[in-house]
């Protein structure tokens, strides 16, 4: 089994920005643990903040891996572009964010992402990414 664990933007600075909201650990952190908690699992990861690098990827893991975990940051309010791409690729995708954008200001709280995803998971922070893999492991 091999998974994509993409990530928009600002999400380089993890750990380091706003950790009252998105907590202190790092993806470096992150990934560890799920590579000791899920041997038998392939990881791979990506970041970054230019929208159509992500829709690259999303088109490239076609083939390549049998699910993506997407946090798509700001992009998941704000791009169709980036939906489209989701919609277009066979390869399972399960959105999750760090908080929950329910609870946060109302601009944020609107998924573009939500009716072309497998599965929405949010608000318990980095761990929400475990919880994806999880439902692409099911």
């Amino acid at each position: 089994m091999k998974i994509l664990i993409l990530n928009g933007p600002n999400l380089n600075l993890q750990g380091q920005r706003q950790p009252d909201v998105y907590g202190a650990g790092t993806f470096d952190d992150l990934l560890r643990r799920l590579r000791e908690r899920y041997p038998h699992v392939e990881f791979g990861c990506m970041q970054s903040n230019v929208e159509g690098v992500l829709i690259d990827a999303l088109h490239e893991a076609q083939g390549r891996y049998d699910g993506v975990v997407l946090n798509a940051g700001g992009y998941t309010h704000t791009s169709v572009a980036l939906r489209d791409a989701v919609a277009a690729v066979a390869v399972p995708v399960v959105e999750v964010h760090i908080s929950s954008i329910l609870a946060r200001e109302e601009f944020r709280r609107v998924s573009l992402l939500a009716g072309v995803v497998k599965g929405s998971i949010m608000g318990f922070g980095l761990d929400s990414y475990r919880l994806g893999v999880e439902a692409l492991l099911e």
